[in-house]
């Protein structure tokens, strides 16, 4: 019981001592928290005047800047700080690091479309009454590089207008820039084409083929290097009309427009009318001249014919009876134009027909009215006819 007794004297001396130090200590505490709070408004006050200060000189010095039209600007860090600070500001969406995720971008317009009414009909006032109509989705299209909204023109995501668009449907908002053009919102139809980058096309695409002319020979280069389609000189002129008439007169419009064209050939015979010698040709120029105890045939038996060069550069003009034939015909050509050049063909472009009988008269191949034909050179692999072999008489 003794020594039970002097352990708890001395277990209550211990505990006097340590109350009496920790009132201490507390007494202590008390004494620098009220010293640190002392320190902390002194300090504080002290950084207010001091920004204060701070503040009135850049004001002045902005001022005095001012007056000389000039603009601080700082250095680069400063203008880093501006632009992380207006990019984590409140309000600001779009920042320079701007992520395109598609897949939230797809749910989020699937969300808004539930809101806009997708699929639900209206009420639609019109001349004879009223109808049912549904909302015409915002045609989107979305690409690996931009987007397409309605029908164009293409946005790239390194727009700050794309940017704004697309993060407006990724934090769960109708685009701003539809607010005014549809206030109640609208659904969109998207195509997603992630995978696909847009490239710009023209609307068609340029003939990368030779042209060929009427007489199927190929066309010359053109002169002029003018973007867009470039046309022959035939096929220009097929699309004139052949001759109007004015003041009472035939007036042959393509001969007109090509004489025109081809006025500064260096050949003086270039688009020429060359007026073939013939029987019938001189029987009209010898009539009023002729006995009347001769009898030609009548003038009404007298058919005109342009027959058009290979080159088109010469229209050869040849009256004939329609008693005569193909080989006369060539044989008034060749007389005119001479031997030695390639085989040609005559033919007709309405109909298209080859006359390469020459036993056959004019009237069998049913040309007995004036008629307009081409010359065209013989291609390779066509049945040989007997060209250019005069027919006796």
């Amino acid at each position: 019981m003794t020594t039970m007794a002097q352990r708890v004297i001395q277990l209550e001396k211990i505990v006097k001592s340590q109350t009496q130090e920790i009132e201490c200590k507390d007494k202590r505490i008390s004494a620098l928290e009220e010293k640190l709070r002392l320190q902390e408004e002194s300090g504080r006050n002290d950084v207010k005047q001091r920004c204060q200060q701070l503040l009135n000189q850049v004001n002045e010095m902005e001022k005095f800047l001012g007056d000389y039209g000039l603009v601080w600007v700082g250095d680069q860090e400063d203008r880093d700080a501006a632009e992380h600070e207006e990019t984590h500001s409140p309000g600001t969406s779009v920042g320079s690091s701007f992520y395109m995720n598609f897949d939230l971008v797809l749910q989020r317009i699937k969300d808004l479309n539930i809101f806009s009414g997708e699929g639900e009909s209206f009420v639609q006032t019109t001349a004879t009454g009223a109808q049912l109509a549904k909302k015409d989705p915002v045609q989107l299209r979305l690409y690996s590089n931009g987007i397409v909204m309605f029908d164009g023109p293409f946005r790239s995501y390194q727009e700050h207008s794309t940017q704004q668009c697309m993060q407006d449907l990724m934090d769960g908002y109708f685009p701003s820039e539809l607010s005014e053009r549809f206030p109640d919102g609208v659904p969109f139809e998207v195509h997603d084409r992630r995978d696909e980058e847009f490239v710009f096309r023209l609307p068609w695409e340029a003939f990368s083929g030779e042209g060929q002319t009427v007489c199927g020979m190929k066309a010359e280069a053109a002169s002029s290097q003018l973007p867009g389609k470039k046309l022959t000189t035939d096929q220009f002129l097929n699309k004139l009309p052949k001759c109007v008439v004015k003041g009472g007169r035939v007036i042959d419009v393509r001969d007109s427009v090509r004489a025109t064209l081809q006025g500064s050939s260096a050949d003086p015979e270039s688009s020429s009318m060359i007026l073939t010698d013939t029987p019938a040709l001189q029987a009209m120029t010898d009539r009023p001249q002729t006995s009347s105890a001769v009898r030609l045939p009548s003038a009404h038996g007298v058919i005109t014919l342009k027959l058009r060069s290979e080159d088109g550069n010469h229209t050869y003009i040849v009256k004939m009876y329609s008693t005569e034939t193909v080989g006369h015909l060539r044989t008034y050509l060749d007389q005119h134009r001479g031997t030695g050049l390639p085989a040609y063909d005559i033919i007709s472009v309405h109909p298209q027909r080859c006359y390469d009988d020459n036993g056959q008269t004019l009237r069998s191949c049913g040309v007995t009215t004036n008629a307009n034909l081409l010359l065209r050179k013989r291609r390779r692999g066509d049945p040989v006819a007997e060209d250019n072999k005069p027919v006796e008489g």
